[in-house]
């Protein structure tokens, strides 16, 4: 028998020890694996969705029941645009604008979130409200009406805003009435900008909502309530009314800013209720390089009330449409009366 130093035999249990460990480990940390097959790219995408997706028991989606349906119309020989259709049509019973599948060819979206919802929008009014000369700034597009009354289109918070944008609007609106914000089919964006603007509407530090994170596989496996604060600005804040416009279209980005907004005391909602989208998303990959993005932390108001089917406005109201007709829009004009009343 090999006559062994004691520092060569810790050694070598040390090595034994590592070895046992190993498969016991790997069966810990390891991730299941999916082929890049019809079955295999379904299971991987309802994993994911079952997993990280924040909504699930929120929007009482039995997602068991999801995949008996749409597992049968999985077979080993359909095609590239099969499969994509059948998992398209998996991801929109979550309901959710935040929810794609996005291939080299095509996005799979769910749009019926404000296409079953009166549009209460027309571009070419809103051209005739702002007429010839309105001034822009980045994405801000505003001008002072004839009655002293502010009007501020924002169509897309992916268009950037700086500060100079908007200390120059505000003191060119300074001696307004009031201001009226337009944020219908505003899609969103990005969240930055939304808490950059409606920063410029308070004067203290004001709590809006909340955010979880997911911390397990499980549906409602969630962090504690992480609180979001609106800071003011340090720059040039409006003091008088303001008006924002809102419709079904008004989505993600600008439902954070809707619901920032509607907190502070000198805001009014007026419109349709808003989209909805307070998931901030998270994308995967499937096993066949196709990507899929999905709400993955749910974002609540200030009294922990979910927002992620929209927010109700303080004055509901439908554009008319005999109205419509003749060029007017009848949600500026129920604002432009609101700001008279309490100018």
């Amino acid at each position: 028998m090999m006559n062994l130093k004691p520092r060569y035999i810790r050694q070598l249990l040390r090595l034994c020890l590592i070895a046992m460990l190993v498969p016991i480990l790997e069966s810990c940390i390891r991730e299941e694996n999916f082929d890049n097959s019809p079955t295999g790219n379904f299971e991987a995408l309802w994993k994911i969705i079952d997993e990280q997706y924040c909504f699930l028991d929120y929007k009482e989606v039995s997602w068991d029941s999801v995949h008996t349906k749409y597992a049968r119309l999985i077979t080993d020989n359909m095609g590239y645009d099969g499969l994509f259709d059948v998992l398209g049509k998996m991801l929109a019973e979550l309901k959710d604008g935040h929810v794609n599948l996005y291939a080299s060819s095509n996005t799979a979206r769910y749009w019926d979130w404000y296409l079953d919802y009166p549009r209460n929008f027309n571009e070419s009014i809103i051209e005739k409200y702002l007429g010839r000369d309105y001034r822009i700034g980045a994405g801000l597009k505003y001008t002072i009406l004839e009655d002293n009354i502010g009007y501020i289109y924002y169509e897309a918070f992916t268009a950037g805003i700086g500060n100079g944008n908007l200390d120059e609007m505000l003191s060119y609106l300074a001696s307004c009435n009031g201001i009226i914000i337009d944020v219908r089919n505003n899609g969103g964006g990005n969240l930055t900008n939304s808490t950059r603007f409606a920063a410029r509407f308070t004067n203290e530090k004001v709590l809006t909502g909340y955010m979880y994170h997911k911390t397990g596989k499980g549906h409602s496996d969630f962090s504690d309530p992480v609180p979001i604060y609106l800071e003011p600005s340090n720059s040039i804040r409006w003091q008088k009314k303001v008006i924002v416009l809102t419709n079904r279209h008004s989505y993600s980005a600008t439902n954070d800013f809707v619901n920032a907004m509607h907190i502070l005391p000198n805001v009014t909602l007026v419109g349709d209720k808003t989209g909805g989208g307070s998931g901030l998303p998270f994308t995967s990959e499937l096993p066949n390089g196709w990507t899929v993005r999905f709400s993955a932390s749910p974002m609540l108001n200030a009294n922990k009330e979910q927002i992620e089917f929209g927010i109700d406005p303080d004055v509901k109201i439908d554009m008319d449409s005999t109205e419509e007709a003749k060029g007017i829009d009848t949600i500026i004009e129920t604002a432009r009366k609101l700001l008279k009343i309490v100018s």
